[in-house]
């Protein structure tokens, strides 16, 4: 029998128990003190035959000693399903028989509602939100150094608790993302700035060590309900191991280029000159110099010779540069000086163990870079890379072997041009070097000197041929030292000489072989064999027109005619040969 009620706790108007629980959507129980249930609709008792002692326990909780427990009560059922319920007191007006049980209560007695709700699907939802965000977290740690957030003002709003590139969140928090930039490496592409997606963007901080860090960032921007940005959102990893690896690898493989170069020039290029041209050039691209040189010791003189450069010397470095060879050589390491405004490396170059040269490069000073009182920047580095250091010495060491190559293939060279007792050209060289001069005269004339040693025998029969090898060489000396630039001088064989003397007309080649009879007399006479015996020369006088046609061979053979005709005036005199014939000219004799 249905009776109206009064909610106890909430002084509800009454209404009919029986008719709340049919119309109420979920499970309905009504229970006495006792927790024996006298009242149900088809869902609480479809509920009530999965009872496996939920409802004792449920029965406990709601009525605690007599006493409504107000709030949401929880009770699980098997398979996982949580139903809610929420209890309502009901006073009783008279005795009343349960449904489900058919004992009459007693009048007064009060009885109980529990209104369910079937809370499984919510709370696997629930719990599914949380173990997604839980997940996500995670994830987000574990596939991220940092996640970041910047708000509306560009400042970081939040930070991952792990922190980044060694600062705690709080030390992030609040900060703007450029006070970390590093501006050298700034494109304008910054994630914590982002108005559209971006993914994998490399960006440069500075650490809290101070170093530098490459995060690779990915960022969504963040808008308000109006469609205005309002910050950034975004997660990092840091990769500066990994770029620093990449990055040195990149030098590797970009000094192996350069000094490929060098080793195949070396290998393939026949002219020495080439290769150390091309090594001036790879030390300027090596170390984004402006310039640079090289220097080659002076064999037996402690002097170095310029024998490479790439860009033009500044006039003002010409100082500098003269004297950091001599400096490099006493330095393992290189040697970095500023002069003049500009920041001078030097790297001396070795070939087996010994200091060949030295390896010059410079490029404008730094500004504002302290230097001490020598000049020399602290550290010996400033202005300069530990890569630009490496590298110098580097090229450094393949250019003392192209040095010592260069003078390797002069050195040949010598051999096969010289002649090895007096240092002239020998016979071979004198021939092609005089088919280049006929060659190129077009007008003008030139004289050759034909001559040979008087009494030079004597020499050798009385003193030994070791004191005819000293006059051979006093003969080398003396025409060394007679020639001018662009004159000739060559040892034909034996006694025979030539002295090819440019632009000086028949006069003038005279007074020449005059000087040449009175030096070479002057000179030579205390080599000579005895006071009856003295050393001389006969000279043979070719003069040359420029134009003419007139083979080596030729000329030559005119000059030695007038030395035999020489000879037959007598000892230390001239002879002026027959002219070419094809000039019209008579020869004659002096």
């Amino acid at each position: 029998m249905a009776s109206d009620f009064h909610d106890t706790q909430s002084g509800a108007p009454a209404m009919d128990a029986q008719a709340l629980l049919a119309g109420w959507a979920g499970p309905g129980l009504e229970i006495d003190a006792g927790g024996r249930v006298t009242g149900m609709n088809g869902a609480g008792a479809a509920l009530l035959a999965r009872d496996d002692g939920w409802l004792e326990l449920l029965s406990r909780w709601v009525v605690d000693g007599g006493v409504l427990q107000p709030g949401t009560h929880s009770s699980p059922l098997p398979d996982q399903e949580v139903v809610e319920w929420t209890p309502l007191a009901l006073p009783s007006s008279g005795p009343t028989v349960g449904p489900a049980t058919g004992q009459t209560d007693e009048p007064g007695r009060t009885r109980y509602l529990l209104l369910g709700r079937m809370a499984t699907l919510e709370r696997r939802l629930r719990q599914a939100l949380t173990e997604s965000r839980q997940r996500y977290k995670d994830l987000v740690e574990i596939s991220s150094d940092f996640a970041w957030e910047t708000g509306p003002d560009g400042r970081f709003a939040f930070v991952s608790p792990a922190g980044a590139i060694g600062y705690r969140p709080d030390d992030l928090v609040g900060r703007h993302p450029n006070d970390f930039l590093l501006p050298e490496f700034d494109d304008g592409l910054s994630p914590f700035e982002a108005r559209e997606a971006i993914e994998r963007v490399e960006v440069w901080l500075r650490a809290a060590d101070g170093h530098p860090a490459c995060l690779i960032s990915s960022a969504l921007p963040l808008t308000g309900p109006d469609g205005q940005w309002v910050g950034a959102r975004g997660a990092c990893r840091d990769i500066t191991e990994a770029r620093l690896r990449a990055m040195e690898l990149a030098q590797v493989r970009l000094r192996e280029r350069y000094l490929g170069y060098i080793v195949s020039s070396t290998r393939d290029d026949v002219d020495p000159a080439r290769t150390l041209e091309i090594a001036a050039g790879v030390a300027v691209n090596a170390t984004g110099a402006a310039g640079s040189a090289l220097r080659a010791r002076v064999e037996g003189t402690g002097d170095y010779a310029p024998v490479g450069v790439a860009e033009s010397i500044p006039p003002e470095l010409e100082a500098t540069l003269a004297d950091l060879p001599h400096r490099a050589a006493l330095s393992e390491g290189a040697v970095t000086v500023t002069a003049a405004g500009y920041d001078v490396l030097a790297a001396r170059t070795l070939f087996r163990h010994e200091v060949n040269g030295a390896v010059l490069v410079w490029r404008p000073a730094a500004q504002g870079s302290e230097k001490d009182d020598a000049g020399e920047k602290p550290g010996g580095q400033d202005g300069w890379s530990a890569d630009d250091l490496s590298m110098a010495r580097t090229i450094a060491d393949h250019v003392g072997a192209a040095i010592a190559q260069a003078r390797y293939q002069e050195r040949l060279k010598t051999l096969s041009e010289r002649d090895g007792l007096t240092g002239l050209y020998n016979r071979r060289t004198v021939m092609d070097m005089l088919e280049q001069r006929l060659g190129g005269k077009t007008g003008g004339s030139s004289a050759l000197l034909y001559f040979d040693l008087d009494n030079f025998k004597a020499v050798n029969d009385l003193r030994g041929h070791t004191a005819g090898d000293d006059v051979l060489r006093a003969v080398g000396d003396l025409l060394r030292r007679m020639a001018r630039p662009g004159d000739l001088a060559g040892r034909l064989g034996g006694d025979e000489f030539v002295l090819w003397v440019d632009r000086v007309d028949e006069a003038q080649a005279l007074s020449v072989a005059d000087r040449l009879l009175r030096e070479a007399a002057e000179f030579l006479r205390p080599l000579s064999a005895g006071p009856e015996k003295p050393l001389g020369v006969s000279v043979g006088v070719a003069v040359h027109q420029g134009g003419g046609g007139e083979p080596v061979q030729g000329l030559v053979d005119r000059g030695d005619q007038g030395m035999y005709a020489a000879k037959r005036l007598g000892k230390g005199h001239r002879s002026l040969s027959p002219a070419y014939a094809g000039d019209g000219s008579a020869g004659k004799d002096m």
